[in-house]
């Protein structure tokens, strides 16, 4: 999920890069090479993601707004949400999810697109690995379409660790997220203070009771309260608004 940055909100990977983005400006380079040299008073962020909103949601509330905004830079991911609930298709998903990609690039500046993460150690999602990699292959092929970076995260093998993942085992840890946003500065060529893919540290091994405890646990706590809400067609981002709608000040 992230920590709670100095406003209470969560911090996520988006977050974080905007940090990375706003301190490679300030020392004078920016992102695209060729895009003048910006201070870092006059970076400007938004952020419009809400957790567990479908590609069509998105697409309606917030690729007006991003256009709208005009941004060099949009990270675009979405689609997971989607692939993941029984009966979606995922050649479906891609078609409507490039639509997207097509308005974007024909209205801001460069657009990173974000594959699905590769979910072989996920319990719930385990299933859905070769649904999940079909679309990762889509995203992939529409950004060489439309010359879009890609945040490959299927790739990404240190969040194939326990520890990048949150207690819910759905969304990303703290230092989950720390590691997306270095791989997304990366892919943007910047200058990254650690390598996103570098080892954890050693932990000690687990025994069968422990782990299967935590399973249980994790069922009790967060996978049925999860089903649930799949079944009566809720999500856990109802009601919840966009945290950074208007490109403000990176520290306001």
């Amino acid at each position: 999920m992230g920590d709670p940055g100095p406003d209470g909100r969560y911090v996520g990977w988006a977050d974080r890069l905007a940090v990375l983005l706003a301190d490679r400006l300030a020392d004078g380079a920016a992102f695209s090479g060729d895009a003048p040299d910006t201070v870092h008073g006059d970076f400007r962020y938004a952020n419009l993601a809400v957790r567990g909103r479908l590609l069509d949601q998105i697409v309606d509330e917030q690729l007006p707004r991003a256009k709208e905004l005009a941004p060099d830079l949009v990270t675009f991911c979405a689609g997971g949400n989607d692939i993941i609930r029984p009966g979606t298709d995922p050649d479906d998903v891609a078609e409507r999810f490039e639509r997207a990609v097509a308005d974007l690039t024909g209205a801001v500046g460069t657009v990173m697109v974000t594959t699905g993460f590769d979910t072989r150690g996920v319990p719930v999602l385990r299933h859905l690995r070769g649904k999940i990699a079909t679309y990762t292959a889509h995203v992939r092929a529409i950004a060489d379409r439309y010359d879009c970076p890609v945040l490959d995260l299927w790739s990404l093998k240190s969040v194939q660790d326990r520890r990048a993942w949150d207690d819910d085992r759905l969304h990303l840890s703290p230092e989950g997220h720390t590691r997306v946003a270095l791989r997304a500065a990366q892919v943007l060529g910047l200058d990254i203070p650690a390598d996103p893919d570098q080892a954890w540290p050693p932990q000690p091994p687990r025994g069968a009771f422990e782990v299967r405890r935590d399973d249980i646990n994790w069922a009790r706590e967060y996978l049925v309260p999860w089903i649930g809400r799949r079944l009566r067609g809720e999500s856990s981002g109802d009601h919840v608004e966009a945290k950074r709608p208007d490109l403000l000040p990176l520290r306001q």
